[in-house]
């Protein structure tokens, strides 16, 4: 199994971790000789949160190990033995292996509602029983992914954001996916060592307000801070009062280092509380005056892309942002659901949809493939394409319809073509080599890159097209009738 430099990614066999009426229902399936039915479940979500215009795909790293350690023991048997199960159950999990397949799309890849993010193709039961780990993964490491893309799109160019949420996560294993997910979204670091030391990086940090409060002075605590950490002196100003302690008492300290040999390359302050607009500009104004122009600027508290837009319209003075809250819980929630679209039970697969009065609701039923066009000249994305796995797709002239509404529909030409879901799993077998985490976060970066700056906003982004094929559009819009006429 893969180390993060020597750390588990899952450190235990998380088999359990699932509803019951998981195993109610396979145990049903077993006695009802389904046993081998094939099935295809879709993990999509149907809105972004906090009305985004796009997701970021996260949590494969988290897949593969579950999946590896898949396995009932004596003391998970045990349990179903304890609840009433039948021995012939007990007995089928006892040999039970994940054999079926598994594609998603790639960690990174921004991502929108209603199309497939991960595809998993197996038996009936073993499909149901992945069901509630599967969510627990992906809607998690999603939620933080997307916060952090959230934050980093609103950042001026070459403003580094550093994930400082430990302490306001769900525990500790919500902390360490928050910083994971936060770096692969393209933070520059993180607070949290354990996370650091995982994707072998240093910590990132400065000090507490304890620090300050643990000396006679603030002057005295910034000089002891600057003795000890001469080669990275970020200094907490808002203790007292910024503009006339924290900023004086910085500078002061800084023109100690001067007179007593001490580097003063690597200087700064931060700003935890108040009107960091207001307070940023002075405190550029005081240190530039001061004659330390290379002193930097490092604003935190509760910061979101809506108050970093405002820092910004209001002309804010900043080098670096320090983000817990809204990386490690943000608002909003993915909303990840898991739905059957197929089954295989007499040698042909059967397309399966959910109906129901709000359209939104409606399942994209089938085994599918998922495409991305790109503009040829432009490079950025046009649209997410649907269509059954056994289709062959146009490659010009491509008539593409919105999977909810047959009104909206465009032909597209001079674009390629990228399959979105791979492969991570095929019959039982690992076969996706899951990139180490900075090449994700070039790959995010990139991938964010192809999108319009109209999709990205944070207020109010342009819808970007998720649809089908005309033929598969038109294949769901019989489903939906043919089904609806099953009610008597």
């Amino acid at each position: 199994m893969k180390t993060f430099n020597g750390y588990e990614r899952l450190n235990r066999n998380y088999t359990l971790m699932s509803d019951e009426y998981e195993f109610t229902m396979a145990n049903g399936y077993l006695n009802n000789h389904k046993e081998n039915e094939e099935a295809v479940f879709d993990i999509f979500f149907r809105k972004v949160p906090n009305n985004g215009g796009y997701a970021v795909m996260a949590g494969i790293d988290k897949i593969i190990p579950y999946i590896e350690n898949l396995k009932f023991g004596e003391q998970e048997l045990d349990y179903f033995r304890r609840k009433g199960y039948p021995e012939e159950f007990i007995t089928y999990l006892k040999n039970f292996k994940f054999h079926g397949s598994i594609y998603a799309i790639p960690d990174g890849t921004p991502v929108f509602p209603n199309e497939p993010l991960v595809t998993v193709k197996a038996p009936l039961i073993e499909a149901q029983i992945v069901e509630t780990a599967l969510l627990s993964i992906v809607n998690g490491a999603m939620e933080h992914a997307t916060g952090a893309r959230r934050i980093i799109e609103a950042v001026p160019k070459g403003v580094g954001v550093m994930e400082f949420g430990a302490r306001r996560a769900d525990g500790l294993e919500a902390a360490i996916d928050a910083s994971i997910y936060g770096i692969m979204a393209g933070c520059v670091g993180t607070s949290n060592m354990i996370a650091a030391d995982m994707v072998n990086l240093k910590g990132m940090g400065t000090q507490a307000h304890s620090w300050i409060e643990s000396y006679d002075s603030e002057l005295e605590a910034f000089k002891a801070y600057a003795r000890t950490y001469p080669n990275n002196c970020i200094l907490l100003v808002d203790t007292i009062d910024t503009l006339r302690s924290g900023i004086p008492n910085a500078i002061k300290t800084f023109e100690y280092m001067k007179e007593n040999g001490l580097p003063v390359d690597h200087i700064g302050i931060r700003i935890d509380s108040g009107d960091l607009a207001y307070l940023s500009k002075e405190t550029r104004k005081m240190l530039d005056n001061a004659g330390f122009p290379q002193a930097k600027i490092c604003l935190s508290n509760g910061l979101t892309a809506e108050t970093i837009e405002s820092l910004i319209n209001q002309g804010a003075k900043f080098d670096s942002l320090g983000v817990g809250d809204n990386i490690s819980k943000p608002e909003g929630r993915m909303g990840c659901v898991y739905k059957e679209v197929a089954l295989n039970s007499k040698g042909t697969w059967e397309p399966k949809i959910k109906l129901s009065n709000d359209t939104i609701k409606i399942v994209n039923p089938g085994y599918k493939k998922l495409y991305r066009a790109y503009d040829k000249t432009t490079g950025y994305a046009i649209a997410d394409i649907m269509d059954l796995y056994d289709k062959e797709i146009k490659k010009h002239d491509l008539n593409i319809v919105s999977v909810t509404d047959y009104l909206k529909q465009t032909t597209i030409n001079d674009f390629d073509l990228v399959e979105l879901l791979k492969p991570i799993f095929e019959n039982g077998e690992l076969v996706y080599d899951d990139p180490e985490l900075l090449v994700k976060q070039n790959y995010c970066n990139e991938q964010m890159n192809t999108l319009y700056p109209e999709v990205k906003r944070p207020v109010n982004p342009t819808e970007y097209y998720v649809d089908g094929t005309e033929d598969y559009v038109n294949f769901k819009n019989d489903l939906i009738v043919k089904t609806r006429k099953l009610v008597k």
